[in-house]
């Protein structure tokens, strides 16, 4: 997929104390040259201040102002812990649980987590790039301010989650579960919807009228609140025909 990165600005006096624009608002889909590329010095203004990581994670840590870089927990049980103004490149979290953290501000790149349980989880203002989501628990999590950009989802819970203002730009979602989540100000640019599930979904202005791809696997019906385009309209027209009963015969 490249090397996309973040575009991150801040206005920076005190870097412990700034205010941060937005994530999602920094960059746009359609720029002409798209993200650059990332790393620490270049992306983030207060990398000097992050403190490399070392050790292990522990149930109810608290990890600000640091850099994990090549990271590698396997099993690691760090459940109700907090991470904040942090920023995480190639790390690898196999399995493990976090349950009940909070993620404030963290930028993620290049950051694989296979078979993590992450459910009942707290997102706040947060950037993914270039990610691998594998078989991860995040149902019942709470996400605010939240963009995800070339990341890949391959069979994720995020049954009863709650989705605001967050964008999936050019991502890859497989067999993703939003079963009885609310989704307010979402949206799907260049993304691929593959068999994704919607069953008890409550949407509210949720665009998916520029995903690249729009596989529905179940809650068809759970799409009001959703816009799509004419032509999608027309590739979903045979599951909504079976949805409300809908016989139809040209003969």
């Amino acid at each position: 997929m490249g090397s996309p990165g973040w575009t991150v600005c801040y206005c920076v006096q005190d870097p412990r104390h700034r205010r941060a624009v937005p994530a999602g608002h920094a960059w746009h889909r359609g720029d002409a040259d798209g993200p650059p590329a990332a790393s620490p010095e270049t992306v983030l203004p207060y990398a000097q201040h992050l403190e490399p990581f070392t050790g292990e994670l522990e149930q109810a840590g608290a990890y600000e102002w640091l850099h994990f870089d090549g990271s590698a927990f396997q099993d690691a049980e760090a459940g109700s812990s907090l991470f904040s103004q942090s920023a995480l490149f190639s790390a690898t979290f196999d399995r493990g649980r976090r349950r009940r953290s909070r993620f404030d501000e963290v930028w993620l790149h290049t950051v694989r987590l296979v078979g993590t349980h992450l459910a009942e989880t707290t997102w706040l203002d947060g950037e993914c790039t270039a990610c691998i989501f594998a078989g991860t628990e995040i149902h019942g999590s709470e996400m605010r301010r939240v963009v995800f950009h070339q990341c890949k989802f391959d069979s994720v819970n995020l049954r009863a989650t709650s989705l605001k203002d967050v964008v999936f730009v050019d991502c890859l979602l497989c067999d993703v579960d939003f079963s009885g989540a609310e989704l307010a100000d979402v949206s799907f640019p260049g993304s691929t919807l593959d068999r994704a599930r919607f069953g008890r979904a409550v949407l509210t202005r949720v665009d998916l009228r520029e995903a690249a791809a729009l596989g529905i696997a179940s809650g068809i019906g759970s799409l009001s609140g959703a816009m799509i385009s004419t032509a999608q309209l027309f590739d979903l027209a045979p599951a909504l025909a079976q949805h409300v009963g809908l016989t139809v015969k040209d003969d």
